[in-house]
């Protein structure tokens, strides 16, 4: 189950290397982080699917909501809205 989300990470990030601007190069890398965190807790656990997921990281946006810019927000937020898509 994990393989499936980090294959949909790297054809994402391919993607935005790319083809990607400096601010979608800036939101994919610092979600890149806090999914790593998120699926690395949920492997852990053993609960590896989509509603994990999504509960993981709504924390990590709250998180993010407080150490971002509200620009840099709305870039991170609607870039794990189109990575979310791909799963």
């Amino acid at each position: 189950m994990f393989e499936k989300y980090d294959a949909a990470l790297d054809q994402w990030i391919e993607g935005i290397v790319a083809s990607g601007d400096d601010d979608a190069l800036f939101a994919s890398g610092y979600l890149q982080g806090h999914l790593a965190v998120a699926l690395a807790e949920l492997e852990a656990e053993g609960a590896v699917d989509n509603d994990s997921l999504d509960a993981k990281m709504e924390n990590c946006l709250a998180t993010a909501r407080g150490e971002l810019s509200d620009d840099d927000f709305a870039l991170v937020t609607a870039a794990w809205a189109e990575l979310r898509s791909a799963f």
